[in-house]
């Protein structure tokens, strides 16, 4: 596969991925950011452990994962450990649509 190959394979995964996002966000309450990962979920817990460093232990239900590279995004339960920032927002769904930046 050529660079130009290669960089059109990406660009058609990321616009499915975020096709797929638009079609399944109002199906999930919480946003959850990690400095690795964008998740949707129903479900979040997060829990703060002291030590000698300040780390994170989320427990994820009925989730969604943002990674175009997995063949399966909905997983039923998530466990993730990290030192880094965590962002959880619940979201407030209304009659308006996601926006549709791609014409299809």
């Amino acid at each position: 596969m050529n660079p130009e190959e290669l960089d059109a394979y990406e660009t058609d995964l990321e616009l499915s991925l975020y096709r797929e996002y638009r079609d399944v966000v109002r199906l999930y309450r919480y946003v959850v950011e990690t400095e690795r990962r964008f998740y949707l979920c129903n479900e979040v817990e997060v829990t703060p452990h002291d030590g000698d460093d300040l780390w994170f232990e989320l427990q994820l239900e009925d989730a969604w994962v943002w990674d175009m590279f997995r063949p399966a995004r909905f997983l039923k339960q998530v466990r993730v450990l990290t030192f880094r920032d965590v962002n959880v927002e619940e979201m407030i769904h209304d009659d308006a649509e996601v926006a549709d930046f791609f014409d299809e």
